[in-house]
């Protein structure tokens, strides 16, 4: 079922196709202006705006090019009865979808609205491909032994059903850009785009641009007209990643689309209003940063009315085997070679290891380790110097204070085989090529250097001395 509006100047063909409409399934509104259609549309959002071409007043062509401003979501086809090339010509030009000649059938009309559903359903699906990333070495859904999550993804499915903004929190690399997929997918906007927006990666007028999208001319380097994720996500859901980081001045934007649901792009007068939802994400304490003046209270309370927080890996240990055995999996796959599974002392490391940096920290370290590892298993040579320190650390502390060593939590058995990964040949490709491009991969997602030798688990030494062998600089 599709949701229309027809905007006719003659009552009569309002009702004609209004009765046909409905009669076939559809929700109907009509309009005798297009003044009186634009004001409909910010109430209704329809999926489909049929209208006249020639009407008195505000043209079909006008109202259509208006529509395709203000609500970039809605699929436009003109109606005429002057059935010439030209004026084909002019609505396809104009944005139409298509364009209906007077007289016509109720069967001609179903049959168009038919071939709109099912170009728009292939639209939808285009852009949900488009926006979503889907990141060989990371998993594509969240699975959890432990309670603190386990009530965290029953809450996310419970929200998912509704249009509430959402606020994730936790500590950097915990999973809340998947989490943020995961209550989309469960959603009835599961169909429409997932847009994803780092808000610590841009400066302030890139990201504002990002959001919103600007015109032609509006800055430098503004060479044509853009729309913003906001604008491409309707229908859909835009995640926010690390909104702490936002300036005062899109603190104020962004609080107004979410009390409006409107906004204008960068250097443009004229309002566009969007179905999406926000889901946002922080690694910050909001409460601190608006007590400390640094966040609107506003703009917190808009963004907390659910708030889901993700606890971080050292709170939810029993998850680490099932974590560590899929993405060594997927890091050996990503790198080309036959898997290896970890050795006893390997095991007894990641299960020891607090894990700071969370499961980004966790992949890492696998992925160095599926490139590194020469033998028939991963060894602690494999593994970066932190988690062999660590847990050197923590052994002298045991034997210290007599007590015994801990039962692995991971077992020493060779790991199964995922999609025929454990089949695939290792390429003709050097350690050494490997070592180069995944410490290439690490600096590009890197703030800083000291950043990527943490990950990396090397001296920042080192990271130079590699980046200069590599021609990494």
């Amino acid at each position: 079922m599709a949701k229309l509006l027809v905007v006719d100047d003659e009552q009569g063909i309002c009702n004609t196709m209004e009765a046909a409409l409905t009669a076939a399934g559809h929700e109907v509104q009509v309009a005798d202006s297009g003044e009186m259609a634009l004001s409909l549309m910010r109430r209704l959002s329809p999926d489909i705006l049929i209208t006249d071409l020639r009407m008195d007043g505000m043209s079909g062509l006008d109202l259509l090019g208006k529509a395709r401003e203000y609500f970039p979501g809605v699929t436009p086809v003109i109606m005429t009865a002057y059935g010439t090339i030209d004026t084909a010509i002019s609505a396809m030009k104009g944005g139409a979808y298509d364009y209906l000649v007077k007289p016509f059938t109720p069967e001609q009309l179903e049959h168009l609205v038919e071939r709109i559903e099912e170009f728009r359903k292939l639209r939808a699906e285009n852009a949900r491909l488009r926006d979503t990333v889907e990141v060989l070495s990371e998993p594509s859904t969240i699975t959890t032994r432990n309670p603190r999550m386990q009530k965290v993804l029953d809450m996310a499915r419970k929200v998912a059903a509704t249009d509430s903004t959402i606020l994730i929190t936790g500590e950097s690399g915990t999973g809340k850009t998947l989490l943020a997929k995961t209550t989309h997918d469960a959603s009835q906007r599961a169909k429409g785009p997932f847009a994803v927006v780092n808000c610590a990666t841009l400066s302030e007028n890139l990201l504002e641009s990002e959001l919103f999208g600007h015109v032609r001319g509006s800055f430098t380097g503004a060479v044509k007209d853009k729309a913003g994720r906001l604008q491409l996500a309707d229908t859909g859901t835009v995640f926010l990643d690390e909104i702490g980081e936002i300036s005062p001045a899109l603190q104020t934007k962004l609080l107004r689309f979410l009390q409006e649901r409107e906004f204008e792009r960068v250097g443009d007068t004229k309002t566009i209003r969007v179905d999406v939802r926000i889901i946002a994400a922080t690694n910050k304490d909001l409460e601190r940063e608006v007590q400390e003046g640094r966040f609107r209270e506003d703009l917190y309370f808009r963004l907390n009315v659910i708030d889901l927080h993700m606890p971080s890996l050292r709170q939810r240990p029993e998850d680490i085997p099932a974590l560590a055995e899929g993405l060594l999996q997927r890091a050996f796959a990503a790198a080309n070679r036959p898997l290896r599974p970890l050795s006893a002392e390997a095991i007894r490391a990641i299960n020891s290891y607090p894990w700071p940096g969370n499961i980004r920290e966790l992949k890492n370290a696998l992925e160095r380790a599926a490139i590194l590892c020469s033998t028939d298993q991963v060894t602690l040579d494999d593994l970066p110097d932190r988690i062999v320190e660590k847990t050197m650390d923590k052994a002298a502390d045991r034997t210290n204070s007599g007590l015994s060593g801990a039962t692995p939590l991971l077992s020493a058995a060779p790991l199964a085989s995922v999609g025929g990964h454990a089949d695939l040949s290792a390429a003709e490709v050097s350690l050494e090529e490997l070592e180069r491009r995944h410490i290439e991969g690490v600096l590009a997602s890197s703030e800083t250097l000291e950043e990527a030798a943490s990950i990396l688990g090397i001296n920042l030494s080192t990271l130079w001395r590699k980046r200069r062998r590599y021609g990494l600089e």
